[in-house]
């Protein structure tokens, strides 16, 4: 056989990184992982807990940085933990980590489930309303007023594309305000907004 066949015979027995399992700490490599792999699947507990032991030791030669104060080994069982998938059954000299610790649930988002009454306007239009309302008469308030009672029609502008009344602005604002804020819509008159026209590109002449 010559020595072509035999390198060809030789790579084809190589197993791929892809056909390996997936590290779950690539940062010690697939021997570590392989090694403890091998741990996991002892039967003999006696004969896990002295492999354990050693790949512990062997970890704390290659990777001094992971050993606390006073020979503090627990980051480097935690790590065996986390690349055994948290099956590392062994009588560890510290409390390995969980895989609830690992992989902790997010706490739940509270979410208001607060009535809107007109949803279009949104929650902080309702609850803005009712706080100009009740302010002291005088300019400021008036300004206030002017501000939201544009915004609303600018909001319902999007809902509504063919135009937005003026009168109907101003009645879900009293509505808002519980009739505080009542204007006429004959003497209070609301911008109006236009949506700015879309430049066109021009086409770039190609020369033959």
């Amino acid at each position: 056989m010559s020595k072509w066949i035999e390198l060809t015979i030789f790579a084809y027995m190589i197993p791929y990184n892809t056909d390996n399992e997936k590290l779950r700490l690539p940062e010690f490599g697939r021997t570590i992982q392989t090694l403890i792999e091998y741990c996991v699947h002892l039967e003999d507990r006696e004969e896990r807990n002295n492999c354990a032991y050693a790949i512990a030791d062997v970890m704390a030669n290659l990777f001094p940085e992971l050993i606390g104060d006073d020979n503090d080994m627990s980051k480097i069982w935690d790590q065996m933990q986390i690349m055994s998938g948290c099956r590392l059954d062994v009588d560890a000299p510290y409390e390995l980590i969980t895989a609830e610790a690992i992989n902790p649930k997010p706490d739940c988002i509270p979410y208001t489930s607060g009535h809107i009454a007109l949803r279009h306007y949104g929650k902080y239009v309702e609850k803005m309303i009712p706080v100009i309302a009740d302010m002291e008469e005088g300019p400021e308030r008036d300004d206030l007023i002017l501000t939201i009672a544009n915004h609303m029609k600018k909001v319902m502008q999007l809902n509504n594309k063919e135009g937005v009344d003026d009168a109907r602005i101003l009645r879900d604002l009293a509505f808002f305000s519980g009739g505080k804020i009542s204007l006429d819509p004959e003497q209070y008159y609301l911008c109006d907004f236009k949506e700015t026209p879309q430049a066109q590109q021009s086409k770039k002449k190609h020369k033959k």
